[in-house]
């Protein structure tokens, strides 16, 4: 591909580093920019730049934040009992926009992937036995919500290990079965029958 320039041939090359971003799209980004308004172009590069260099971890839940301590995690009215453990703090995004949960995280950091090179060490695994086991702790809970991948099962499997021995503190994992409006006879033989083992029980 030719440029005109190789200014933006840079910026072009730049944008395509992005996921998902080819080099006809960073184009189209980079003409884009170029023709918007100064004030348009300084103010995405002032926020990327502010969002790469400030923003900072939760000391406690290890969730991207703005200060030492997450919003969730310092609201008085969140639910300190119930902690859900994810890998990502994409899937803190999903669960909060599903506005039925009101308990607090512990975001991992990824999953156990001896293929990868990523071991419990490489985690943030340590803090979450420390966060649980301290006599002062008030967590009764600890929600596993890991995707059901080989990985995701080998990482909820290690962590139900390490916390099992804590005393007072219940361990569970998300239901995982058929969605609403799904077909039971297109669904895949595992997860029709994860549906049925992680059945809920009607109230008579």
């Amino acid at each position: 591909m030719e440029f005109p320039s190789k200014l933006i041939e840079n910026a072009v090359g730049e944008l395509a580093r992005l996921p998902g971003i080819g080099r006809k799209t960073a184009l189209r980004l980079a003409l884009h920019l170029l023709k918007a308004e100064m004030d348009t172009t300084a103010s995405l590069a002032e926020a990327l730049a502010k969002m790469r260099f400030e923003i900072t971890y939760c000391r406690t839940c290890h969730s991207i934040s703005d200060a030492e301590e997450c919003d969730i995690c310092a609201n008085k009215l969140r639910d300190h009992s119930l902690v859900c453990v994810v890998s990502d703090v994409r899937d803190v995004i999903a669960i909060e926009n599903t506005g039925q949960y009101k308990g607090v995280y512990h975001v991992l950091g990824g999953v156990i992937s001896p293929i990868e090179g990523v071991g419990p060490s490489d985690l943030h695994i340590d803090s979450l036995v420390s966060r649980t086991g301290t006599e002062d702790s008030e967590i009764r809970e600890v929600i596993l919500a890991i995707s059901p991948t080989m990985e995701g099962d080998t990482t909820a499997f290690y962590l139900s290990r390490r916390l099992r021995d804590l005393p007072n503190v219940h361990i569970s994992t998300i239901a995982r079965g058929i969605p609403m409006g799904g077909e039971l006879e297109y669904a895949d033989e595992i997860t029709l029958g994860r549906s049925i083992v992680d059945r809920l029980r009607q109230a008579r």
